[in-house]
């Protein structure tokens, strides 16, 4: 009897640790279509719930507000949380003691080890390891193992592998926190090119208008602008002035006719030539105004010589009655004018004059 009841338990043990073997596997592999219990009573459990809900459910009144859910990131974008913070349920095998239990949920001090073995290793900067994309502003996941990997890119692993064990170091029951250090090397990242587009530009801008103002040492270049710059002044005389040719012909017209009207005028005022009855008015007003010197030269008209001689400069008479010395006046007409202009002005009134060689 007592050798039956060793073999019993004996047999007892090893069923146990077969069932406690087989459910660890099944658990470790997430094999959910697949179940230890038996399927009928498990119908059985489902409807016994179902019913037992029914009968004590309760109408509710409907008020028409919905009750608002609140996401741990909806309140703080940038602030991290653990995904899985509940360690799964020991299994069979693992309270037998057959496998080690799975480890503690990390604490903060250990999730930021985690991510500064992460930060040396550069993984933010890096693209996913998976889909082989920058991480941008999509979400991110960290791993315990110190891997990161996009948050969707990781769920479409593990749904298909049917595991949860790391893509790269093949970790089992790692444990995921959201991090945002991808979104904000993202967001340095574009400030950066911004800023960098933004000073291209200002260079960009200071570099042509240096090439405007100030000309280049080389021969080909130095002609170039300067030929760029006489088309543009040239250009803009061209638009400042009014072509209209109809209208320049008109003003052409209109100052001829002017200066015609003048030379008009001066013909017939110097034109004419004086009689003797004017000369001697012109000359008896030049008396009474009485003259002593001559106004180009400034020295004495009448001054006479030694030994009681008449001078030997001779004096013009103007028909503006101005007296001058007829040498200074010469001089002074070749100087201004030349001998080729039909008409000279006085140096003191400025009005045109016909002379006259007075006798001494």
């Amino acid at each position: 009897m007592l050798k039956n009841k060793g073999r019993s338990s004996k047999r007892d043990t090893l069923a146990v640790t077969a069932v406690a073997l087989q459910d660890h596997i099944l658990q470790d592999l997430q094999l959910r279509n697949l179940s230890v219990a038996d399927r009928s009573k498990t119908k059985v459990q489902k409807e016994n719930q179902t019913k037992c809900v029914k009968g004590s459910a309760r109408a509710l009144t409907d008020t028409g507000l919905k009750r608002l859910t609140r996401d741990p990131a909806a309140e703080d974008p940038e602030r991290e949380y653990v995904l899985d913070p509940k360690p799964p349920p020991l299994t069979l095998a693992q309270k037998l003691g057959l496998f080690e239990p799975p480890p503690l949920p990390l604490s903060s001090n250990e999730w930021e080890k985690v991510k500064q073995r992460s930060i040396v290793q550069g993984d933010s900067m890096q693209p996913c390891p998976i889909c082989k994309e920058e991480f941008a502003l999509r979400p991110q996941v960290l791993l315990s193992c110190s891997h990161v990997f996009h948050r969707a890119c990781l769920q479409a692993f593990e749904k298909f592998t049917n595991k949860k064990t790391c893509p790269l170091c093949r970790k089992n029951q790692y444990q995921t926190r959201v991090i945002h250090d991808g979104a904000r090397l993202f967001k340095i990242k574009c400030a950066t090119r911004i800023q960098a587009a933004w000073r291209g530009h200002v260079v960009r801008k200071w570099y042509r208008e240096l090439r405007k103002t100030v000309p280049p040492t080389d021969a080909k270049l130095r002609r170039r602008f300067f030929e760029e710059k006489f088309t543009e002044i040239s250009h803009r005389m061209l638009c400042s002035y009014h072509t209209d040719i109809d209208e320049l012909f008109s003003e052409i017209d209109h100052c001829l006719a002017v200066n015609r009207s003048v030379l008009q005028q001066l013909e017939e005022r110097c034109g004419h030539e004086l009689t003797e009855d004017d000369w001697e008015r012109i000359q008896t007003q030049a008396l009474r105004r009485e003259a002593p010197e001559c106004p180009i030269c400034l020295t004495p008209l009448s001054a006479r010589s030694a030994g009681g001689r008449p001078p030997s400069r001779e004096t013009a008479l103007l028909s503006c009655s101005h007296i001058f010395h007829h040498t200074c006046l010469l001089a002074l007409e070749e100087f201004s004018l030349g001998d080729s202009s039909p008409f000279h002005a006085c140096p003191l009134c400025r009005s045109c004059y016909q002379k006259k060689i007075l006798e001494c």
